[in-house]
Parts: structure tokens; C-alpha cells; sequence
């Protein structure tokens, strides 16, 4: 069974546990650990809100909504959370997950860095935000106790993890800026990529085609 603490129950199946391999052999222990806090998080969320939620859905969505990140997409020209839905997509198909299933989850990781739009979806929606930004923006800290939280880090540790995750972020996108256009990670680029350009929305209208 997979480690878990007291009050997170992390899913004891198999495709949780193939998930939680394939994750541990193609990410770094940054997002390993980070995927995992993000679950944790999520799922305590889902607790503090009363919500009936699947937890192995939300597990591979926390679990696989980084993973666009890496090296093998960084020329993929698409968001990398689309990479990332669409890695857990062929997951889940590979496993004969049903498509209303499947669909949860890719809109989960799709959507985790849009914030004010997952909390109104499904609870494995809402949820892998929650737990994104509980654990990379701290939102809502007191929500989970001092105990739960320091109970989640001892299991899967954060240091220097603001500088880390950040830099992760860095070298995910500074590839393809454009797919920044509109989202939180054209702040990323803006402060660490020094020829960045940031896409400007009213700029964009008034320069199309269109003569009015």
C-alpha cells in the first residue's frame, strides 16, 4: 500500500500505483514530490468543503499535471498543461478508463493554472486547483491545520521549494513564450527570462485585420 497519513488516503489500485511509477521514472523528485503534496492538499480540501469527490481521478490528475513540464515538451507548442492532460489522457485510455472519466481529469490539469473557473466544475476539477494553490500559492494555509500540513511534508519534503518550482516553471516554457499569452506563467517569463515579451491583449484587437 502506498504511503499515506492519517487523514489522506491515497488509492490503493493499480493504476494509482502504475501512475505513481511512471511519475517517480519520467519527473524529477521536485514534481514527484510536489504532484503528491498537490493530491494531498486536494484531498483535504475536498474534505474541509463536504464534497464526494473520486479520489483515484483526483490522483492522477494531481499526479500527472506537471508533467508537461519536461524535457520532451518544451517544442510541443502547446500550453503545458495541455501536454500534461493530454499525457494523462493516453494514460488512462491505455488503462480502459471510461471517457467521461478521462475527461474529468484532462480538464482538471488543463484548467489548474485558470484560476476562478475550476471551482465551479466537478469536485476532481476544483479540486486539483485547490490543491495547485494551496501548495505553490499558499492559498487558503489555514484551512489545513499545522498538523496535517507538517504530517504531508515530512512525507514528501519542500526545500527551497518557492526557487525550485519556479525555476521548473522557467525552463517548462521559456521555449515556447507564446503558449504564456493570457495566463499566470507570462509572470514567470517576464521576471526570468530577460527577453521576454509579454503578449498584450488590447494590442492584439486593435492591430488585427479587421478594418473597424
Amino acid at each position: 500500500m502506498t504511503t499515506q497519513t492519517t487523514k489522506v488516503r491515497i488509492p490503493d489500485t493499480k493504476l494509482a500505483d502504475e501512475a505513481t511509477q511512471l511519475i517517480r521514472d519520467t519527473t524529477t523528485e521536485l514534481i514527484y514530490h510536489h504532484s503528491r503534496r498537490v493530491y494531498s492538499f486536494g484531498f483535504l480540501q475536498g474534505l474541509n468543503r463536504g464534497l464526494s469527490f473520486d479520489p483515484e481521478l483526483l490522483y492522477i490528475g494531481a499526479m500527472f499535471h506537471d508533467v508537461g513540464l519536461g524535457e520532451p515538451f518544451r517544442t510541443s507548442g502547446r500550453r503545458f498543461e495541455v501536454d500534461s492532460a493530454n499525457e494523462a489522457r493516453r494514460f488512462l485510455q491505455a488503462h480502459n478508463v471510461p471517457e467521461d472519466s478521462i475527461r474529468r481529469v484532462w480538464t482538471a490539469i488543463a484548467l489548474h493554472t485558470t484560476p476562478g473557473i475550476p471551482e465551479f466544475m466537478e469536485p476532481e476539477v476544483a479540486l486539483v486547483t485547490a490543491g495547485v494553490e494551496y501548495d505553490v500559492l499558499g492559498i487558503g494555509y489555514q484551512s489545513i491545520s499545522d498538523a496535517d500540513r507538517a504530517e504531508i511534508v515530512a512525507l514528501h519534503p519542500r526545500p527551497d521549494f518557492k526557487r525550485r518550482i519556479l525555476e521548473a516553471f522557467t525552463e517548462g516554457i521559456r521555449h515556447k513564450p507564446e503558449t504564456t499569452f493570457g495566463n499566470v506563467k507570462a509572470d514567470v517569463l517576464e521576471h526570468f527570462v530577460p527577453d521576454f515579451e509579454r503578449g498584450d491583449f488590447v494590442r492584439t484587437i486593435l492591430e488585427s485585420q479587421w478594418p473597424e
